[in-house]
């Protein structure tokens, strides 16, 4: 009896299963040698279902860390949750978003193969995940108002400041970690952000 191999409709593959394989062919071989046939072939899909969720590898490629970075910012959040106050919270949460992009393998194959691609969002506008930041940290800098933990400050203005501030760490983090060490730093910005953010 002949066996049919029938490929999945597009409305029936999970986003995950499509990023699951984008990710495995970005590891491999980084973001500019990465194509859409490749990454269909890698998931087990038609061409055409991938090109229906994404027309390009930068639109696929957005979502893909998008994913990952709220991923880090849940697993952060989960991290900070006891913590005594919003302030503290917002410190614990804010070192260990750095502390796992910096181990990330998706961040590693993109500054070390693909940096470029990483360009606009530093120098003419800010992504998904740069707003995701932000939202997160207007959240806790209002609670922190609120608990009396965090100084009285526009929250707008605030939270783009600390952004600003934390940006930075994603993206040089591993040359400025080649003569010293990840926890020391990471202890310093721990301070830094304790002490700005007090009443």
């Amino acid at each position: 009896m002949t066996s049919i191999r029938h490929t999945p409709s597009p409305n029936r593959v999970a986003d995950d299963l499509l990023l699951d394989a984008a990710m495995e062919c970005v590891l491999a071989v980084g973001v500019r040698r990465t194509t859409l046939s490749d990454v269909a072939r890698t998931a087990g899909v038609s061409r055409m279902t991938l090109y229906r969720r994404f027309p390009d590898v930068r639109g696929m490629l957005s979502a893909l860390i998008t994913r990952e970075f709220g991923k880090v910012l849940a697993e952060a959040n989960d991290v900070a949750r006891d913590e005594p106050t919003a302030r503290d919270g917002l410190v614990v949460a804010s070192v260990h978003t750095i502390r796992a992009l910096a181990t990330n393998p998706l961040m590693h194959a993109v500054i070390e193969r693909d940096a470029e691609l990483l360009l606009p969002y530093i120098m003419e506008r800010v992504g998904t995940s740069q707003h995701m930041t932000e939202e997160y940290l207007r959240a806790q800098l209002a609670a922190g108002q609120a608990d009396g933990s965090i100084r009285e400050a526009d929250l707008a203005i605030q939270a783009r400041t600390i952004f600003l501030l934390l940006q930075p760490y994603v993206f040089t983090i591993r040359p400025s970690t080649s003569d010293l060490d990840l926890e020391d730093l990471l202890a310093e910005l721990t301070r830094l952000l304790d002490v700005a953010l007090r009443p």
